[in-house]
């Protein structure tokens, strides 16, 4: 033991944190997404390649070996989403806001949700984070107003132009509505969430955002993020997790313990 640690470099130690890191943040990143069912279906491929050629089964080792002999290809073009959604992540553009004036934008979001559930109105609402939407912002009605409850639910409302579409909040304030968003291509998608839930869950395994959907059909609240839909049973619920996520409460822990907590 003591001869390993003679020979120990400080480098080793940087190298080893540094890619300890690098794994962390990539599981991070697919965690709930399909990245993970396709990386256990390429597992199992790598394991029955290695138990064909054991068992001397030519054929299947042949294909097996044929087929895995472009996993860099393949992967770059299954992962394709999922790997831009990393590499956009390094330029950030948080929600930054005081902790007052985030806990009264969130209040205004929930407020606003449960009134489009009470009026049966679907509504599509894409909070920003650390990735950039200036591509999504472009592809709708830039508005760039003060947010207010009023005025979210008056672009849901079915007499209005921008009904159609998401609109995204940026920095505290409604950037942008009718913004088209990308639908997710995830075949194992309930097949009861419709072209809005899809846009949403689309989005978020692209970006970072977090994305409330309000379903006029069943009058519910839905919450998207990393690929992974949750329904909230109530406004107040819808609340606290926003509030957790933009406003948590410890908010004096230092910056790198920020962002390991950051998925």
């Amino acid at each position: 033991m003591l001869e390993i640690l003679h020979f120990l470099r400080w480098q080793d130690i940087v190298d080893v944190l540094l890619v300890s890191l690098f794994i962390y943040r990539l599981i991070l990143i697919i965690r709930g997404t399909r990245a993970v069912q396709m990386l256990v279906g390429i597992a199992i491929l790598i394991v029955l390649y290695f138990g064909a050629r054991e068992l001397e089964l030519m054929t299947l080792y042949w294909l097996l070996r044929t087929l895995l002999s472009s996993l860099f290809l393949i992967i770059i073009i299954v992962f394709q989403s999922d790997i831009r959604r990393a590499l956009t992540q390094v330029g950030k553009t948080a929600f930054y806001k005081s902790h007052d004036e985030t806990i009264q934008s969130m209040t205004m979001i929930t407020a606003a949700s449960r009134q489009l559930v009470s009026r049966k109105i679907g509504g599509l609402i894409v909070i920003e984070r650390e990735t950039g939407l200036k591509d999504y912002i472009e592809s709708g009605h830039v508005i760039d107003a003060e947010l207010t409850t009023e005025l979210l639910i008056s672009l849901f409302l079915p007499s209005s132009p921008l009904h159609d579409g998401g609109v995204v909040i940026q920095k505290g304030r409604i950037q942008s509505a009718r913004c088209v968003l990308p639908l997710t291509r995830n075949p194992y998608i309930n097949r009861r969430y419709g072209t809005r839930h899809r846009a949403a869950i689309g989005l978020s395994e692209e970006t970072d955002a977090i994305i409330v959907v309000v379903s006029e059909e069943n009058q519910g609240i839905s919450l998207v993020r990393n690929g992974a839909i949750k329904t909230i049973p109530n406004a107040n619920t819808l609340q606290e997790i926003l509030e957790s996520i933009f406003a948590p409460k410890e908010t004096t822990q230092p910056i790198w313990k920020n962002w390991f907590n950051r998925s």
